[in-house]
């Protein structure tokens, strides 16, 4: 059923962002392009992408601002105001592609989701889809923060954004690039923003990598721009430090579905998605639990399972594929739960493939914070069977095709591309990258030795099972001690 579902979402309109969503798309593109060259040196065609931006806005309460922002900018006056106020209105036309976007998938899944809560301010929610009201609101709150007062390191950061913008991507160089470590290294040290010190470490990363940039023939003009864009938005004052929404706290049963791993050089973060069944027999509802570390670029493949060790419980509930009972833990607005080992105990055996054919068609889904409404963020779980696959190791759903995006398959798991070419069924998110639908496995069953199996990208949580990956592992976990040893010296000292 859910291959004729996702049949009719590839191949119709509503594989389609809807309407509108290119003209949209185009000026985010113009706009992006802006961003390659640097504000500083805008051409006749950049200046016009600029003034377009703000254009789309002019019905909206955000249409002075924006079109001031935008002639400042192009007339050469390039403030924090300004910059922020553009930012704004790039993330409004960005969050109304994917409120579109998540409709078409929700539609074709027949997955019904939450809302976001209204804002304190009476602005109303920003979890729909309706084009007008997601632009209003997204954006406001990023606009109006622009004139809060400044904290020396959100002003530090902001500083850095602005000359990188001023700039442009194909004026980067090492020395800009390095201005930034020393204010990583103060956002680090404050808990509350280490979000953006995390997203600050991992864009400066990308950029120095990429340098030069002047003589490159090939960038990723949209990710950057997202990144640079995020950035400028969370390092406003009261965006991190402000209080958090307040969390319900729920409690009952918990279905994993599978791990999604996101890494780089100095961070890495495990994201669980699962079903949770609650305990007063409620309707089930989908949601994430995450528990992330900092780590050294040595560190990578099986050994990250060893920086979260003290998760115990949610790693034997992946490893040993377990459900979990949970009480009385916080779940946030956004669908995040917030894990904690003390307020949960691993409970029987529950396969992610089975889990998913129960309680996934069923579920109800977390509405989207304003700021994580972008295309790209598109994460949603879903069991396809049925398929066939394609020698470029896409799956064929009866004449449809889904591209399968195996890059995404995690080191530290037993997952390979091989085992998902192999698989008959497979539990997944479905994302929206490059333009198109693809697949993200999770956790698959395949035939290995004539056995069928199921393999998912969480079964080496509590350490690998295969003999060589083992052994790779016991020599990255020396050097996890060594440094856990170096560290505990210097805080001693």
């Amino acid at each position: 059923m859910l291959a004729v579902q996702l049949a009719a979402l590839l191949g119709g309109d509503s594989g389609k962002a809807g309407e509108g969503a290119e003209e949209a798309l185009a000026l985010l593109d113009g706009f992006d392009d802006a961003l390659v060259h640097g504000l500083a040196r805008l051409a006749d065609e950049r200046a016009e992408a600029v003034a377009a931006l703000a254009a789309a806005f002019a019905a909206t309460p955000l249409g002075d601002r924006l079109a001031e922002a935008a002639d400042a900018v192009v007339s050469g006056s390039i403030t924090q105001e300004h910059l922020t106020a553009l930012a704004g209105g790039r993330v409004a036309l960005s969050g109304a592609v994917h409120d579109a976007l998540l409709e078409s998938l929700d539609t074709a899944l027949g997955r019904e989701r939450e809302e976001w809560p209204p804002a304190p301010d009476g602005l109303g929610t920003t979890g729909g889809a309706t084009a007008q009201p997601a632009v209003d609101q997204a954006a406001q709150p990023a606009v109006e923060s622009a004139v809060q007062p400044v904290g020396n390191v959100l002003g530090g950061v902001r500083s850095w954004l602005r000359e990188l913008a001023i700039t442009g991507w194909r004026g980067v160089d090492h020395d800009l690039v390095s201005a930034a470590d020393q204010i990583v290294e103060a956002l680090l040290a404050a808990p509350d923003l280490r979000r953006l010190a995390v997203l600050l470490d991992g864009f400066a990363a990308e950029l120095r990598a990429s340098c030069p940039i002047g003589s490159a023939e090939h960038l990723p003009v949209r990710r950057w721009a997202d990144l640079w864009t995020r950035a400028l938005l969370l390092s406003q004052d009261g965006v991190l430090t402000g209080e958090p929404r307040p969390a319900a706290t729920v409690s009952g049963r918990l279905l994993v579905l599978g791990v999604d791993v996101h890494e780089h050089g100095t961070a890495v973060q495990f994201q669980v998605h699962a079903v949770l069944e609650p305990a007063d027999g409620g309707r089930p509802r989908l949601l994430r639990t995450s528990v992330a570390v900092a780590k050294v670029d040595t560190i990578a493949g099986p050994a990250l399972w060893k920086l979260t060790q003290r998760h115990k419980i949610l790693l034997a509930a992946l490893a040993d594929r377990r459900c979990v009972e949970i009480t009385d833990m916080p779940l946030l607005d956004s669908g995040d739960l917030v894990w904690d080992d003390d307020h949960a105990f691993v409970s029987k055996p529950a396969d992610p493939l089975a889990a998913a054919r129960l309680c996934l068609s069923g579920a109800l889904a977390p509405a989207v914070p304003p700021l994580d409404r972008v295309a790209v963020r598109i994460a949603e779980p879903v069991l396809v069977e049925g398929y066939k696959v394609t020698k470029d190791g896409s799956f064929d759903l009866g004449g449809t095709v889904l591209a399968v995006d195996a890059q995404r398959l995690p080191e530290c798991g037993p997952l390979t591309p091989k085992l998902v070419a192999a698989s008959s069924a497979c539990v997944g998110l479905v994302r929206w990258d490059a333009g198109r639908w693809t697949l993200q496995p999770l956790a698959v069953q395949a035939k290995v030795k004539r056995e069928a199996v199921v393999v998912a990208t969480g079964d080496w949580a509590l350490g690998p099972t295969d003999p060589k990956a083992a052994k790779a592992e016991a020599r990255a976990a020396d050097a996890v001690t060594v440094l856990r040893e170096r560290a505990g010296r210097l805080l001693r000292r």
